[in-house]
């Protein structure tokens, strides 16, 4: 059977369903392709499922821990891993209904079976079992095929006792130990679920410090606040050898103290993502790929091949799922001849969702002075905050970095209570150029966490009032 459309989606993850969304908006009659379940790897092994699991286990943690603070009295609380898990799967199966819905609802068919371009206006869709097969004809094509976890032969994974994270959201038993290799917002957030629980944590980070990309700051006060919690952290750390033959598996590490030998129930490989460019029929119309990603022109999204585009993780950094919607949004408006604002890469907000969280946007300290900037520096810490008092998490700070020249907003970085929640501010203000004073003067709530965002900017220039 040939199908003809104005634009095909070659994949249904945050970038893929929402750009076939904005083209039905539009006019384009438009199909999506989609292998598996809608939603990609956000919906259904990342984003969403793990947040249902980090939930349940800060739940635990304060029930288990705090409610004392609270003056309530809980005694013998326990936890059923099992429905832990189950939750969140169930969570990731409602939030994939709802966009199966949304395509519905936009009229867009979706074609279930994988994806393999023919030529530059067609591709075949063959069935799961490999068999059935459609033939679909188009204007454009949009591939939005995403990325999966980076596998090395230094850690050969057998998804059983070493593993990846869509292996760690699914575990049938809670290890005893657990040995997580890669400190970024994945590492750190299966460290965070996993240690809350009752096993034994060990992060390796080829690094210098945890969540490298954000301000040295903010990791040494995560990194802190994870060995109050018994997790161990060994940085500057390069993994020279895994070896999950035995009853434990055995990790091989080398830094300047020279080489150790750690052991776990279960090693989890967190290091990085490489996009899914294989076996799509990239090769047949030579789309041009580099370091495992395919390579486009950041202003409209199209690749070397006229009337292909790719966006999300497909592209490579920033691996973000808000970032693959937005730049599927703005692929679309540019194929429809519309003259959205160009992405701005600098300004794309970061989360990680641990406890406590941590948020940031823009230029660390160092790089705003590596770029040569002369820079003020604001900090309010949570313990200051009525709100946060009142709450009971007083752990963290709000920093922001501004030009000291003409006052205007750099970077900001949050660790602490609902930081994910917050850093949506200072993006708007990032967007709109805001200085130090659009900031302080713009009254906030009380109480409210937000009201430290005001008192870091006042911190800055010397008029903060509640330090």
């Amino acid at each position: 059977m040939n199908k003809k459309y104005d634009v095909v989606v070659l994949g249904g993850g945050p970038g893929g369903y929402v750009a076939a969304i904005r083209a039905s908006q539009l006019g384009f009659k438009t199909a999506l392709v989609e292998k598996e379940n809608l939603g990609g790897v956000c919906l259904n092994w990342g984003c969403i499922p793990t947040k249902a699991l980090l939930k349940s286990a800060e739940l635990f943690d304060t029930i288990k821990n705090h409610s004392g603070d609270f003056g309530l009295k809980v005694t013998g609380v326990e936890f059923d891993f099992e429905k832990i898990i189950k939750r969140s799967r169930n969570v990731s199966k409602r939030v994939t209904k709802g966009v199966e819905y949304l395509m519905r609802k936009n009229k867009i068919d979706v074609i279930k079976g994988f994806g393999v371009i023919n030529s530059k206006n067609s591709l075949t869709v063959s069935d799961s079992a490999g068999k059935g097969t459609t033939e679909i004809e188009f204007e454009k094509l949009i591939i939005s095929t995403g990325a999966r976890p980076r596998e090395v032969d230094v850690i050969p994974v057998d998804r059983e006792k070493i593993i990846t994270s869509k292996e760690a959201m699914t575990l049938k038993k809670l290890p005893a130990e657990m040995i997580i290799v890669g400190a970024g917002a994945i590492g750190v957030e299966f460290a965070y679920f996993y240690s809350v629980l009752g096993t034994k944590v060990t992060i390796v980070e080829m690094l210098e410090n945890i969540i490298p990309v954000e301000d040295k700051e903010v990791s040494e006060a995560l990194a802190s606040s994870f060995k109050k919690r018994g997790i161990e952290i060994h940085t500057s750390a390069k993994v020279s050898k895994v070896n999950g033959k035995g009853e434990k598996v055995t990790v091989e590490i080398e830094n300047t103290d020279g080489t150790k030998k750690l052991q776990a129930d279960v090693v989890l490989s967190a290091i990085g993502v490489v996009g899914n460019i294989e076996n799509i029929g990239l090769e047949k119309i030579g789309v041009e790929t580099e370091r495992g990603f395919i390579k486009v022109n950041k202003e409209t999204f199209e690749t070397n091949v006229k009337n292909v585009f790719a966006i999300g993780d497909v592209i490579g950094p920033p691996l973000l799922a808000h970032v693959a919607s937005a730049e599927g949004i703005h692929c679309i408006e540019k194929i429809k001849g519309m003259n959205p604002p160009a992405i701005d890469y600098d300004s794309i907000p970061g989360c990680t969702y641990t406890h406590p969280q941590v948020a940031s946007i823009g230029l660390t300290e160092a790089k705003a002075v590596e770029k040569g900037y002369k820079i003020k520096v604001g900090k309010f810490p949570y313990s200051a905050s009525g709100k946060a008092t009142a709450m009971g998490d007083r752990e963290g700070f709000v920093k922001l970095i501004f030009d000291e020249k003409y006052g205007e907003l750099l970077g900001a970085h949050i660790i602490g209570a609902e930081a994910t929640e917050l850093i949506a501010e200072l993006g708007i203000a990032k967007e709109l150029e805001a200085d130090y004073e659009t900031i302080v003067k713009t009254v906030h709530a009380h109480p409210t966490l937000s009201e430290m965002i005001m008192e870091a900017a006042g911190n800055a220039y010397g008029e903060s009032i509640h330090i």
